[in-house]
């Protein structure tokens, strides 16, 4: 079972976004075929706030769409009898993901569905560092997204 905080203090989406987002993360978790008990927070933020996390824990001093932290570099490393394994954390921009919507011609919920995948394959491992990971992360996330039923119209 997976669990997901939602942490979104200026309400900066709706309770259906929240369930939405928890529906995709929790098909992701069974698609990959994870079977341990996990949790994972996301939150929702501006534009200053992400810079100012970007910043602070990246070295990167610009506004993004979507930050990860992962707790664990591999999730068998940790196995408490009875307890879930924490993921991480992840940090979506709100305001990035409208105006990508707007730019990628296809709806908010989309994007941010994506965001939040994208997110959360990064808390599982997968990244986009060179050309071979981002081939086979990129098409993992459109693999899940079509599957659920959310392709890029």
């Amino acid at each position: 079972m997976l669990t997901i905080d939602f942490l979104d203090e200026e309400n900066y989406t709706t309770e259906k976004e929240r369930e939405d987002i928890e529906t995709l993360i929790n098909y992701t978790y069974d698609y990959l075929k994870k079977d341990k008990d996990a949790e994972v927070s996301i939150s929702f933020v501006s534009e200053e706030e992400i810079q100012t996390i970007n910043r602070d824990y990246r070295d990167k001093n610009e506004v993004t769409d979507v930050i990860s932290f992962a707790l664990l570099d591999d999730d068998s490393d940790v196995d408490i009898k009875g307890m879930p394994v924490t993921l991480g954390d992840i940090i979506i921009n709100t305001n990035r993901a409208h105006e990508q919507a707007k730019e990628y011609n296809h709806s908010y919920k989309r994007e941010l569905m994506f965001l939040s995948l994208h997110g959360f394959l990064h808390l599982l491992g997968y990244d986009h560092m060179n050309e071979e990971d981002e081939k086979e992360m990129f098409g993992l996330q459109k693999e899940i997204l079509d599957a659920f039923g959310l392709s890029r119209d």
